[in-house]
């Protein structure tokens, strides 16, 4: 058990102590000075296993995924506001302070799935884009220039400002559509989407987030893809984690962990093109060529780097471009 006598451990919890005592997570200097401590300690490597904490740190990590949630919410929909001000508010998105880390991130993510997904996508769902949709917007603008982006929101509020963003521009305002809805609530219309984004924040536990998981497996079409973000080693005080073997009915094709400023680690992942109850029940031999997930944790477990080594590549690829 990794409890609090672990010096990473004991800061993260009294920065948690100072984060929820205070009074608003609004964007203020308060708010800000703290969140950029509690990222500043979490974001070197570290080889902790946050399954292994114990259960009042367990429950203190739970409390700050969440109060991470809440405060990146509201410095979104703080900034986006700002933005939406602007004439065009496009030309502008270098006031937000975390948008080179977007920039890199989408550029990661495009270039991992244009790995495994050799064709430009033309229809692209992102669950949970919030008020500043930067991934969706960065990558219309920067890497899919002719592919259309179905956002999904539940709130909003949320979509109202993001819409706001892309009115004024005469492209993305054509390729750029926001729905208000729960994700769970969405059928048929998910099998429309050549590769379907989930966002770190949709699902504030394992628990939530599996069975929106489980929900897009059940929906998406046979052999769409899935982007999914995860977090590894002390990054996962601040975003809730996923393992391959958390993706039932998906074939995990890939993930990759960062060690720069970008937090989130990536997955991507292939809808099965049979359910897998049905691949089990084959008689004809094609299940034994299908990796079930319960198989795909052992071989992960025995080579954590048999996913990673493209994924690093293209990071060595793009530092050096």
């Amino acid at each position: 058990m990794v409890c609090q006598n672990e010096p990473l451990v004991q800061k993260v919890c009294d920065l948690y102590e100072q984060i929820s005592s205070l009074e608003s997570l609004k964007p203020s200097k308060d708010v800000d000075m703290l969140f950029t401590q509690l990222v500043l300690t979490c974001i070197p490597p570290n080889p902790i296993d946050v399954d292994k904490l114990c259960k009042k740190t367990q429950e203190m990590r739970s409390n700050l995924i969440r109060l991470c949630g809440e405060a990146e919410g509201l410095l979104e929909s703080h900034f986006s506001a700002i933005l939406g001000s602007y004439e065009n508010p496009l030309d502008h998105l270098n006031i937000f302070p975390y948008y080179p880390n977007y920039l890199k991130l989408s550029h990661l993510e495009f270039n991992i799935l244009n790995q495994h997904h050799t064709n430009v996508p033309g229809k692209v769902a992102f669950v949970g884009s919030g008020p500043l949709p930067l991934t969706s917007i960065v990558l219309a603008r920067n890497h899919l220039t002719t592919t259309s982006f179905h956002n999904y929101d539940i709130d909003p509020s949320a979509n109202s400002k993001a819409l706001q963003l892309i009115t004024s521009h005469p492209d993305l305002s054509s390729r750029m559509f926001f729905h208000t809805t729960d994700i769970m609530k969405v059928t048929s219309e998910l099998q429309e989407f050549d590769v379907v984004f989930l966002a770190a924040l949709v699902g504030m536990d394992k628990e939530e987030k599996v069975k929106v998981i489980d929900h897009l497996a059940k929906q998406m079409a046979p052999g769409a893809i899935l982007m999914l973000r995860s977090a590894h080693g002390a990054r996962a005080f601040l975003y809730p984690v996923i393992d391959p073997c958390d993706l039932r009915g998906f074939e995990v094709l890939s993930v990759f962990h960062p060690s720069d400023e970008v937090i989130n680690s990536v997955v991507i992942a292939r809808k099965y093109a049979m359910p897998i109850n049905a691949i089990d029940h084959q008689q004809n031999g094609l299940g034994s060529m299908i990796v079930l997930p319960n198989k795909c944790c052992e071989m992960l477990a025995l080579n954590p780097l048999s996913h990673v080594t493209m994924a690093e590549e293209l990071v060595v690829e793009e530092k050096h471009s």
